[in-house]
């Protein structure tokens, strides 16, 4: 599989089958969160567990923003709730349908596009205020057009916020670390297209995993500065369930602005 329409494809309906799967990034935030995001309590995630700051964002009220590869129900209705015009771009229809569900639960306004992260065309240049990009890119073999597509619909003076995996996370064999054993086993930029023998890319296939691409930082945060942006603000997390956690932080977030 080398075509990227058939990897967009393939994650299309892995996702859609992760919802079914109830993984923890399609599960839809509840109507307290929603109500405190009214009252101006609020907060959202890039990466698995650390807030994004606070002054990161604009003012939100009338704010044009894209949640980019961000369906699942979390970040988008956040942000309609706390006073923003939200679009929520994703790959897997199920996923857009779990953003659906919330806003017509509790009353909000959110427009759903299903497209591919690194072709934006449906938006014109200049579209939008802000553009918030959940950990999502390592389900793409090239990160960088994701880059470039919202450098141009982000308006001059707008942000780009991105959470990424620290590539070192993909050096290591997953089941000895399961077993807290560190065997590096892969080289950086991994796929899951070609990093793995065919009877892993079977056992993946079976379990609905979606295909996995771990990119350098030359491509994560020297693709940001290459499309354009200027970079103004940089946070690590951890995720606690991982066997790496008490070791290296393996999540980056960005804050990435266009020139006015």
């Amino acid at each position: 599989m080398t075509d990227p329409d058939d990897i967009l494809s393939y994650n299309r309906i892995a996702w859609d089958r992760q919802v079914e799967r109830g993984n923890r990034w399609t599960l839809p935030v509840d109507t307290g969160v929603i109500a405190r995001a009214r009252s101006g309590d609020w907060s959202i995630v890039l990466t698995p567990s650390k807030p994004v700051p606070v002054d990161w964002f604009p003012p939100l009220g009338g704010l044009d923003v894209l949640c980019l590869a961000g369906g699942g129900g979390q970040q988008t209705p956040v942000l309609a709730a706390a006073g923003a015009n939200v679009t929520v771009l994703d790959n897997s229809p199920a996923q857009l349908d779990r953003d659906r569900m919330v806003a017509e639960r509790e009353g909000l306004t959110i427009e759903t596009v299903r497209g591919d992260m690194a072709d934006l065309s449906a938006f014109p240049d200049n579209r939008f205020d802000l553009v918030v990009h959940p950990c999502s890119n390592g389900f793409v073999p090239d990160v960088r057009p994701d880059w470039r597509e919202a450098f141009r619909v982000l308006r001059p003076g707008g942000s780009l916020l991105s959470g990424f995996t620290n590539p070192v996370l993909y050096l290591f064999d997953e089941s000895a670390l399961d077993r807290g054993e560190f065997r590096v086993a892969y080289s950086i930029p991994y796929s899951d297209l070609t990093s793995l023998d065919d009877e892993q890319r079977q056992r993946l296939a079976e379990m609905d995993e979606p295909l996995i691409f771990g990119h350098t930082l030359e491509d994560q945060i020297g693709g940001q500065v290459a499309a354009g942006f200027a970079l103004t603000g940089f946070y690590e997390d951890v995720d606690p369930n991982s066997p790496l956690a008490g070791r290296i932080a393996t999540f980056i977030a960005t804050r990435a602005t266009k020139p006015g």
